[in-house]
């Protein structure tokens, strides 16, 4: 059945027919996109005029008009009829029956309404009133009856807005920045609103509103292309959901990928930011040339006056470098500039913008990604400095890359880019997409330069880090790879190149190692050493590893991770300049161990303490981002108990139950007095509430008693817990992955644990490593977002580290009871 014969079935059938139509051409395969929108208006159009005629009978001077969405004839399946019943007031009992006769079919029908009854003044003074009422009435569309009220209302309304311009802007553009306050920026979110994002359909509505003004205009190109890519993802969102939603959810993307037939989510969300970029784009080209418009208007009659009525003076060109000067607040092109002879142009004028904290001009960028040559390869060397002024002036180097980028000049300098483009991350650490990450950790790293030898390796390498991320695979080793690639082509030399490429290789080694391996053990400080193989890449790989994590979001670092950065850079540090570190000698206990060791001992069950720690900051090592006051780093538990078997699982237990989370976590055996049998285990492990205060160290003793005695279903009681409190829907999480570090320890074996992050997670190990009879002598916990990363040392009963089959055999048995 074509569009018109379903229009025809519903003039003929009433709301009956047009509900049917509607479900056949929502459900029909023939159309999607434009077309669908379009012929859905048509449709709704045809039976509302239907409504209208049957009730409107000899009445005059009344009309019925659609606004907003549907105004502009953009209908998604659930989306709002917004109507105007417009009359001359002549008759307002018969209009309010006729509003009747339209509302309540459309009510009937389940269809959301948003509607009014006016006369063309009060129209016009509501929107006076009401900006966003006035922003509907823009796009005011006839539908039927009296044409010419419908068209002097259109006519009326534009002239107030162009009229009211200078006022309303203004309202607008902060409407549109509370928005994206609220909202938060479409390109970048794992669970965007497609509305009311910023980048969304409401700026891009809002683009509309500011060309009808005259005042100034968006960039047009691309800027359809994208509005229709948005209105698609969420008319297939209406469809796979039966909702008039716009917020694309985590565990619906697979399926509206499938309805618009692209590959999986990750291409859909791709497609999503690509299209919010470009409205971002034009919106802040476009208000900041509302910005300047307003400043000319408001400046121009005084600079009349003063001149007396003569020609408009020129306005100031101050230069900024070869073929770059700054104008009205942007960065433009000198009249003398050739860009078609200089291919450097690109990189001088957005460096000297960043450099200015000013904004490139879209006219400037846009004629050098037209005219501009491609550079040699290897780049001149004033090319490479440029790069790396740009990537070192800070917070306006975002700005400036962006517009760069916006023009496709950013893939044509560096063509390895395309691959990282507004590629998202779905770990919940992340809170930018891959290119996003890679700029703000060149913005972090550019306050940390004056800690490193050689800056321009730090921000090259801060750019470049992440950029294996678009290809199979380990994401280092593929951009280890890459970097070496880019490196060369932009002209550093062999010792350099090979710098930056060990920097990309080894990005995560100081963070994961800190975090997750036996600082005191010399293995684990060796092969860092060997990994970094110089003090002066070390010193680069530390100040990355800080920016990385700062510009990764805020659960990524912290004073106490960067502490255990810093002392396992001050270990490596020493081996690199010659110092081997020595064997561990056993520790002597403190006289607090020692006191709580013998009292555990005497009472024959255990003992604790609670102690706060905080470590300053090191002053050589801070940066802006860390503050200068010491940071609280958890609760120094301290518990002797007599060995025996379970204690691990119970402590972890227990703990869990009182919501603290473990950082830290060491255990070893303390002899006895000569004479006496057996030893004490002694557990010295940080922790933290996840919220609230701590609990009393009498009440976690006496649970810990009942845990150790049996008396205590530590299981049963996270599990009741955990069911209280129901998980939201969400994406399934991983599996976990158990595996075995080879050669981390010439002491014990360690053992490394993925998995996703829930209470009890350190319990359950525990009772794993219990029943395959082995030791955890230490354990390093590190919690990022909802995946928690754990290395454990283990020994066997006498000891000594797992031979390997038994490990492989511990390692898969534990990985079967997580994921079971």
């Amino acid at each position: 059945m074509t569009s018109t014969d379903m229009r025809t079935e519903a003039e003929d059938s009433g709301p009956s027919g047009y509900a049917a139509a509607r479900l056949r051409l929502l459900q029909g395969e023939a159309q999607s996109g434009p077309p669908r929108r379009t012929a859905l208006a048509e449709l709704t159009d045809d039976w509302l005029t239907g409504l209208f005629d049957a009730g409107s009978e000899a009445l005059r001077g009344v009309s019925l008009v659609a606004v907003g969405g549907y105004g502009r004839g953009e209908l998604s399946p659930r989306s709002d009829l917004d109507l105007l019943l417009l009359h001359d007031g002549s008759d307002s009992g018969a209009v309010a029956a006729l509003a009747d006769r339209i509302w309540y079919p459309v009510w009937d029908l389940g269809l959301a309404l948003d509607h009014s009854v006016r006369t063309p003044a009060e129209a016009r003074k509501t929107s006076s009133e009401d900006l966003k009422v006035q922003l509907g009435l823009l796009d005011a569309r006839h539908i039927a009856g009296d044409l010419g009220l419908t068209a002097g209302l259109r006519t009326a309304v534009l002239a107030d807005w162009r009229n009211q311009a200078p006022k309303r802007l203004p309202e607008l553009q902060e409407l549109c920045a509370e928005r994206a306050e609220r909202q938060g920026e479409l390109q970048y979110l794992l669970e965007p609103d497609l509305k009311e994002a910023r980048g969304g359909l409401r700026d891009a509505t809002a683009l509309r509103a500011v060309a009808a003004s005259w005042l100034a205009d968006a960039p047009r190109e691309g800027l359809t292309d994208a509005r229709r890519r948005l209105l698609d993802v969420r008319d297939a969102l209406h469809l796979t959901t039966g909702r008039a939603t716009d917020r694309l959810a985590l565990q619906e993307q697979d399926q509206v990928a499938a309805e618009l037939g692209l590959l999986d989510a990750d291409t859909l969300l791709r497609q999503v930011y690509e299209a919010a970029r470009v409205v971002s784009y034009a919106s802040d080209v476009t208000w900041r040339e509302v910005g300047r418009v307003l400043r000319s208007r408001a400046v121009r009659p005084r600079l009349r006056a003063m001149l007396g009525g003569g020609a408009k003076p020129a306005a100031e060109r101050s230069p900024l470098a070869e073929g770059v000067v700054e104008q009205d607040g942007e960065v433009v092109l000198a009249r003398a500039a050739r860009p078609e002879r200089d291919p450097v142009l690109p990189l001088r004028a957005a460096a000297a913008a960043a450099q200015s904290g000013l904004p490139l001009s879209l006219h400037a960028v846009r004629r050098m990604a037209a005219a501009a040559r491609p550079l040699p390869t290897p780049w001149p060397a004033e090319a490479r400095e440029q790069l790396v002024t740009l990537l070192g002036s800070g917070r306006p180097t975002i700005e400036v890359w962006e517009a760069l980028e916006a023009e496709g000049l950013i893939t044509r300098l560096l063509p390895d880019w395309e691959r990282v483009r507004c590629r998202p991350q779905r770990n919940a650490v992340h809170i930018w997409t891959v290119d996003r990450h890679l700029i703000e950790t060149a913005v972090r790293a550019s306050e940390l330069a004056r800690r490193v030898g050689r800056p321009d390796l730090l921000l090259v390498a801060s750019l470049l880090h992440d950029i294996g991320k678009g290809w199979p695979g380990d994401h280092s080793v593929a951009g280890e790879i890459i970097a070496r690639d880019v490196a060369a082509r932009i002209g550093f030399d062999r010792t350099d190149v090979a710098v930056l490429a060990t920097l990309v290789r080894h990005h995560l080694l100081l963070i994961d190692t800190a975090t997750r391996r036996d600082l005191e053990d010399p293995a684990t400080v060796r092969s860092v050493a060997e990994a970094v193989g110089s003090q002066g890449t070390l010193e680069l790989l530390h100040a990355l590893t800080e920016a990385d994590a700062l510009a990764t979001g805020p659960a990524a670092w912290s004073s106490w991770r960067g502490s255990l950065v810093t002392d396992l850079v001050k270990r490596v540090s020493a081996v690199l300049a010659g110092d081997a570190p020595e064997e561990p000698d056993a520790v002597a206990p403190t006289a607090e161990q020692e006191r709580l060791a013998i009292e555990s001992f005497r009472t024959g069950g255990p003992v604790l303490s609670l102690r706060a720690q905080t470590e300053p900051v090191d002053s050589e090592t801070a940066s802006a981002s860390v503050p200068e006051d010491p940071e609280p780093l958890g609760v120094e538990l301290l518990i002797a108990v007599p060995d025996q078997p379970g204690v691990l699982p119970a402590v972890a237990g227990v703990l869990a139950m009182h919501r603290l989370t473990v950082r830290t976590a060491g255990l070893r055996a303390l002899g006895l007095p000569d004479g006496v049998e057996g030893s004490v285990l002694l557990l010295d492990w940080r922790v933290a509430a996840e919220y609230g205060s701590l609990p009393q160290a009498a009440r976690l003793r006496a649970d810990l008693v009942r845990a150790l005695d049996g008396s205590l279903d530590i299981a049963g009681r996270l599990a009741e817990r955990d069911a209280a409190y129901p998980r939201r829907r969400g994406t399934i999480a991983p599996p976990a992955r158990v595996t075995v570090a080879p050669a981390a320890s010439r002491h014990a074996t360690v053992i490394e644990v993925r998995a996703h992050d829930a209470p009890g997670l350190l319990h359950r190990i525990g009772r794993a490593f219990e029943e395959a009879n082995v030791r955890v002598r230490s354990m390093h916990v590190s919690t990022l977002g909802s995946n928690a990363v754990d290395a454990f040392y283990v020994t066997g009963s006498k000891g000594s580290p797992l031979p390997g089959e038994e490990a492989a055999s511990v390692a898969r048995g534990l990985e079967e009871m997580l994921r079971g």
